[in-house]
This record gives structure tokens, sequence and C-alpha cells, in this order.
């Protein structure tokens, strides 16, 4: 089968595309034609070597797979040939085919295509997970999202704005507050112009954000720290600025905040139940309009590099996705 391989820790420019021997199939396993697969963060970490997981070499990278069902192991019979589903894994969606867990796949309505499904699990799957079952966000609270107009931050937006909470989201340029705008985030901070911390302190009259919701790390979650709310929650999502910020322990105690880590892989992993019952409720949502995944930009199979560079370079707004069929 035709994959992206990394046979060597590189940047994106590194990776080859080449022919390789189809993944074997084990009992509780599902084979998964691809379709489509998600670009994300973490696969730009996972082929330089700084992701906590180090398949060994040569693997192809990727976390995010949509596609058809096109053959089950033994203990995974209910889930037929041609279902159409979207699945997470460690490694490997690059990939003409994917051999996925049963228990990581989850079937697709129909009202959705490929592409918007290899955007959806991760972003959608931490974003609910972060704001219900960690930040236990209630309506009428105040979000503040940073990244908002990035794939993640775009859906936490879209899932506050569906929760019932006022949001403020924060981006890099004007030409991104649209698309956070458009999303559902009635207040935009343009962090290149304005201090996060000043802008969210007079937009909530000195009181602060009841949840902030931290995918970026660095001085994104310094000046969280100084414009939380009276017992707010600081989620901990990823640190996309490059700078793990240290958690300075006095504004913890004056503020009596919270600040809490969202693993989502761990989560899905060791909740299946729980994680899948939070899908049903978010594809629900999508087939009742009221959450709109934005793919703002599709490479082929070939482009890889390109893609996994593209979201480095932060061209991108909302999800980027290789197209493998």
């Amino acid at each position: 089968m035709k994959a992206v391989l990394c046979t060597a820790f590189c940047e994106p420019e590194g990776l080859v595309v080449g022919e390789t021997e189809a993944p074997l199939l084990d009992p509780t396993g599902v084979r998964i034609a691809v379709h489509a697969a998600g670009v994300n963060f973490a696969d730009t970490l996972i082929i330089d070597g700084k992701y906590q997981v180090k398949p060994p070499f040569p693997f192809s990278p990727g976390m995010e797979v949509a596609g058809e069902v096109v053959e089950a192991g033994a203990e995974a019979t209910h889930l037929a040939p041609g279902t159409r589903v979207m699945a997470t894994v460690t490694s490997g969606a690059f990939a003409e085919e994917s051999v996925v867990p049963a228990g990581a796949i989850v079937a697709i309505p129909d009202e959705m295509d490929f592409v918007t499904a290899a955007s959806f699990p991760i972003a959608y799957g931490t974003s609910y997970h972060a704001l219900v079952d960690r930040g236990h966000l209630a309506s009428g609270e105040v979000l503040l999202v940073h990244g908002a107009a990035g794939g993640v931050g775009r859906s936490a937006v879209e899932i506050g704005k569906a929760l019932g909470a006022r949001i403020i989201g924060t981006v890099g340029s004007d030409a991104k507050a649209a698309i956070a705008r458009d999303a559902g985030a009635g207040d935009i901070i343009n962090y290149s112009t304005d201090s996060i911390r000043d802008r969210v302190k007079e937009l909530t009259g000195g009181r602060g954000a009841d949840v902030i919701y931290d995918p970026v790390g660095g001085d994104a979650f310094d000046q969280s720290m100084r414009c939380i709310a009276w017992k707010g929650r600081l989620l901990v999502i990823g640190f996309a600025s490059g700078r793990i910020p240290e958690v300075p322990a006095n504004l913890v105690l004056l503020k009596g905040c919270a600040v809490v880590g969202v693993f989502w892989g761990s989560f899905f992993a060791k909740e299946t139940a729980r994680s899948r019952k939070n899908f049903e409720t978010l594809l629900g949502w999508f087939k009742e309009g009221r959450l709109k995944p934005h793919v703002s930009m599709t490479f082929p199979l070939d482009e890889t590099p390109a893609a996994l560079r593209a979201l480095l370079s932060r061209e991108a707004t909302g999800k980027v996705v290789v197209k493998v069929r």
C-alpha cells in the first residue's frame, strides 16, 4: 500500500512517500480503507522525536482517519464491511489502509463526508471532554478560548456556545477574528495588538473568565493566570507556542482557581464508554447543525509534508486534512 513514511526523526520535508506492507489485522482490530486523514500538531512532534510515543522506524504518522471498513477481526464483527467510520490512532493515518482497535472507531452519520469526519475526533473530542468533563462549564459563564480560529480552538468556541457560555476568543490577526466570530465568539481579542489580561478584565467588568481553554501555553497561559475569575478553571490543552509555562502557585491560592490537565488520548483509552457517550452528543449536535467543522486546507497524500508545514507555519485556520482517496 502507499503511505507517508518517517524513516528517521525529521522536519516535515524529511518524510517520504512510498510503498509499504499493509498492517496486520489482529482479532480485535478493524481494517479501514482510509479516505481522509486529519493533520494535528502532535504529528509534527512525533516525526521530530518530541512526542511521548515514539513508534519504531519506519512508521507512518497521522492520528485521525476517516474511511470505510474493509475487514474486521474475529472479535470485531459488529463492524461490517462498508461501514463509514472515523477513528483515532497513535500513528498510521497517512496511508491507504489503517488497522484500528474496534473500541477506537465511531460510525459517522450519512450527513458527514470523509473530509469532515477526518477533522472531527481529536478537536471535538478534546474540547467536549475539556469543557464538560474537566471544566464543568455552565450556561452563562465566561469562557476564554485561546487560538480561537484554529482547529481545536474553534471547536471549543462552538461547543461553548452550544453549552450556553459567553465566549471571548483570542486570535493573532484580524483575518482570524472573523473566523472565531463566525464560530460563535461574541468578543475577540487580537493578542498581537492588545493585552489579553487587560481586555478580559475590561470585557468582564474586572471579574475575569470562569473557564479558560488553553492549547497555546507560553504567554497566553501567563496572562490567563492574571485574568481568571475566582474559582475559575484553567484547562491545559497543549503548548502550541512552544513554551511550557510554569504555574505560579501563589496565584492559584489567591484566586481560588484550578489548573486542570486535559489529555483526551488517555481519557479515550481509560474511559472508553464515557468517551463514546460524548461522541453521541457531539454527532447529534452535528446533525442538528450546531457544530460546523471548518477545514481550511486539503492536500493529496503525496503532499503531506506541505500539509504539516502549513500547520506549523500557522497558515491554516480551522483544520488541515490529507485526502488519501
